[in-house]
């Protein structure tokens, strides 16, 4: 098993950050005038949208490599026009030779979503206007169960996570974190967005959610006194208007750090390749599901615009009762004797 994680310059979270914000892509084949038109499409996903380095980092590969194959395909250098005029016999036969390299339906997916953006982008900005590719419907994928954690996994996670730093107060911080996603059913960025205003937790949370669409959860003794012992440890002035989660140098905590301790609390504990923040807010849903939990009250609780969204979740508890009739019934161990 590793050592606890130090809070020294080797686990700085925000270096972490800038070092994935400082990475650019490369537009081989694109016109000087196209490659700073991407570079200001990125700069609006970083600053504007507020995407993570790693989402800034992939739409740029894939708007890169979409160019780069219309060079090859053109035989000639891609200018904004070039590419403003490319239409769906392009996108086509890209994802053709992207399905041929060997690349998932996933992968091809978010690349095309990539370059999807840069044009409807383009056409806000009054640059170009291109509807056949902004209207393109690429393959649909088939959407998979969400992938939770068992109840023992879940808790080893939480229990895990304060002894990943010699730092006290970002050993708090970590399980206070986990504690908001797993005990209140939170996307990472919703905890993460929250502030200290939010402090002393009550009995229930008010969370901006996706739309800006406010939701109320109640707070679990549990999650409260995490976040309690963390604010009381933590070394950086407290601001009523600044951020709740701080990294090591005082700014806001990045969705990144946490998917960091995740990945090392998997290698530690010896978690599912699956258990990564998303994952416990699936845990959140399924457990209570499966206590008897009335589904539209797990739908309020999760902040979904749609109950089939939250549907889903039926499709886990179904999974999982199978798979304990097959380990647990008479008749099942006889059939595969």
């Amino acid at each position: 098993m590793d050592g606890p994680v130090s809070g020294d310059a080797r686990h700085d979270d925000e270096a972490m950050a800038a070092a994935l914000a400082a990475m650019e892509p490369s537009f081989p084949g694109a016109a000087p005038r196209l490659e700073g038109i991407c570079r200001e499409f990125l700069a609006w996903l970083r600053h504007e949208r507020r995407a993570s380095p790693h989402t800034v980092l992939a739409y740029g590969r894939d708007v890169g490599a979409f160019i780069a194959f219309l060079c090859a395909h053109r035989g000639a250098e891609v200018d904004d026009g070039m590419i403003a005029a490319s239409g769906l016999a392009d996108l086509r036969a890209w994802l053709a030779s992207r399905h041929g390299a060997g690349l998932a339906a996933s992968s091809n997916a978010r690349a095309l979503s990539a370059v999807k953006a840069l044009h409807r982008w383009a056409a806000r900005q009054g640059i170009w206007e291109n509807l056949a590719a902004t209207g393109f419907r690429g393959p649909r994928l088939p959407r998979g169960l969400p992938r939770p954690l068992d109840a023992t996994d879940a808790a080893a996670a939480l229990e895990g996570a304060g002894a990943m730093s010699e730092e006290p107060w970002i050993a708090a911080r970590d399980t206070a974190v986990l504690a908001l996603l797993y005990g209140c059913g939170l996307r990472i960025g919703e905890a993460l967005a929250l502030d200290r205003s939010v402090l002393p937790l009550g009995d229930a949370l008010r969370v901006s959610g996706k739309g800006r669409k406010q939701r109320e959860v109640p707070v679990l003794p549990l999650v409260r006194d995490a976040v309690g012992e963390y604010a009381r440890l933590c070394p950086h002035p407290a601001r009523p208007r600044g951020p709740l989660f701080l990294g090591a140098r005082g700014g806001r905590l990045r969705p990144e750090i946490v998917q960091a301790r995740l990945r090392q609390l998997r290698a530690a504990l010896g978690l599912p390749e699956h258990a990564t923040p998303h994952a416990l807010r699936h845990s959140f849903a399924t457990h209570l599901l499966a206590a008897g939990a009335d589904l539209r009250a797990i739908q309020e609780l999760l902040g979904h615009a749609s109950l089939a969204t939250t549907q889903r979740y039926t499709g886990v508890d179904a999974a999982r009762l199978l798979e304990v009739y097959d380990k647990a019934h008479p008749r099942a161990r006889a059939a595969g004797d």
